[in-house]
């Protein structure tokens, strides 16, 4: 359930950010974004989220600038984000560091590297080979020590995000 809207006209940053992205749900589509997941169905098999409350989301998602929606050839829509979408890459990043921390007593369920010199990243986006702050694009999502695969059967969009993989590459899969 959204906030009042009344939250919306006060004067406090994180209420209305919570507006956009607090739902339940959103921030988990939004990270399945940068994993690389682009399509309707894909973002339904992935999260086992209801479809009505999926498509609610991504409306709310598109109206606020944080994805758009690209209708392609045949009939395929994908969702991507926007420059203002990337911007919560850090949210993301210290909300996950925060649940390994506290809830992933084997360790990191996923862990990030430069791409350029495969150094590991710390919880403020800087790389520990180069010192450098990394770009999302340059990012890698690989499997940590405290990952651990769901049993789904025969899940595509889970077998392709659980592989390394760059951030924000989209998820291709045979169709």
């Amino acid at each position: 359930m959204t906030l009042p809207s009344t939250y919306a006209d006060r004067n406090c940053s994180l209420a209305r950010t919570l507006e956009v992205v607090g739902e339940r749900w959103t921030l988990l589509i939004v990270r399945d974004a940068f994993f690389g997941v682009r399509r309707f169905g894909d973002f339904a098999a992935q999260l086992g989220i209801p479809r009505a409350v999926l498509t609610d989301r991504l409306k709310s998602l598109v109206r606020e600038g944080v994805f758009t929606r690209d209708d392609g050839t045949g009939g395929a829509v994908e969702y991507r984000l926007t420059a203002k979408g990337v911007e919560l890459w850090p949210v993301l990043r210290a909300l996950m560091t925060w649940g390994d921390a506290f809830y992933s007593p084997a360790g990191a369920k996923r862990v990030f590297r430069h791409e350029r010199d495969g150094g590991p990243i710390d919880r403020d986006g800087r790389c520990a080979t180069c010192g450098s702050a990394v770009p999302v694009p340059e990012t890698v999502l690989e499997t940590g020590p405290g990952f651990e695969p769901e049993d789904r059967g025969e899940d595509p969009v889970s077998a392709a995000i659980d592989g390394p993989r760059r951030l924000l590459d989209p998820v291709k899969l045979p169709r």
